[in-house]
């Protein structure tokens, strides 16, 4: 019995690494399908999430969307990541947005500290130093006035999904599809007036946002969160920074667009910085887990953080 226990939790693990993967493949795509629409990007934004919603809602069945206000905060920032993002990609490269994005586990730790009293330590300290390094390489290639303020908003949209990630803990009891569901509702109203004031794109284009909505956002999220219930913390932590390495190779299959020498220079520092300090957390809660203890809850409270 115990084998047949084992056997099937490998598998269980198995299937939710090939899920982390696939959510971050389809995450990934979204630089490209975004440059391939010629609309408003707050009409971008607002139509792919009203297809992420309605297959949300069909996933959850009966829905609660009054359950907090931490549910409605998580909410609010999650539209304001969904807006940014799709922003900075209409006015940066893909690689620089996606990058700059990816700086939100560093966010994390003082957004963490001033809402949930977590202690940040020296570590914490020094990766954000380094990814705040890396960051300046960006600026330092950018300098035209539309590369520029796009990576501006592509760091706030960063900034959004670190608080996204901590209010969506702050809910313990919480669950977070509901909450992504009640931020894409948000986003589409926000987008109302753009989408009614800019001419339709063509039939390719709304077939575009129709796939958008319905698997770069609604079925990937669906996916991330069933599949942190069975990894590890390093692997609920690793496997997602697949989508800023795969972003902009897409794009320079499809549109030739290139990142420059010190972007992506930046891009290693600040990669390297983030899945560094994990991997030190990681074997940290290795060493100190106990049965029952804090170290064995680890895995689960990592995944609702990032």
């Amino acid at each position: 019995m115990t084998e047949i226990k084992t056997e099937r939790g490998k598998a269980e693990r198995t299937r939710a690494v090939i899920l982390l993967v696939i959510t971050a493949t389809l995450w990934s795509t979204s630089g490209l399908l975004i440059k391939l629409i010629d609309w408003n990007p707050l009409a971008i934004t607002g139509v792919r999430s009203i297809f992420a919603a309605l297959l949300m809602w069909g996933y959850t069945k009966k829905p609660r969307l009054n359950r907090s206000g931490w549910q409605w905060a998580a909410a609010f920032a999650y539209a304001g990541t969904m807006i940014t993002f799709v922003m900075a990609n209409k006015m940066t490269t893909s690689a620089n947005a996606i990058l700059l994005q990816y700086t939100a586990p560093i966010y994390v730790v003082l957004f963490a500290r001033l809402l949930l009293g977590e202690r940040t330590t020296g570590l914490d300290w020094a990766t954000i130093v380094v990814v705040l390094a890396g960051m300046g390489l960006f600026f330092k290639e950018e300098l035209t006035p539309g590369a520029f303020w796009g990576n501006v908003i592509a760091v706030v949209s960063g900034v959004f999904f670190a608080l996204t990630a901590v209010l969506l803990r702050k809910q313990r009891d919480g669950i977070p599809v509901e909450s992504v569901l009640l931020g894409n509702l948000i986003t589409a109203v926000v987008a109302i007036p753009f989408v009614v004031n800019d001419p339709l794109p063509n039939l390719t284009a709304l077939l575009i946002l129709v796939l958008m909505g319905f698997f770069q956002i609604g079925l990937s999220y669906i996916l991330y969160t069933i599949a942190l219930q069975k990894v590890s913390a390093l692997e609920g932590v690793l496997v997602p920074l697949l989508e800023p390495l795969l972003n902009p190779i897409w794009v320079l299959i499809f549109t030739g667009e290139t990142p420059g020498i010190w972007a992506l220079v930046g891009g290693a520092i600040v990669l390297s910085a983030v899945t560094f300090r994990s991997f030190i957390l990681t074997a940290r809660e290795a060493k100190n887990r106990k049965p029952g203890g804090e170290g064995a809850n680890f895995a689960e409270r990592s995944g609702k953080m990032l």
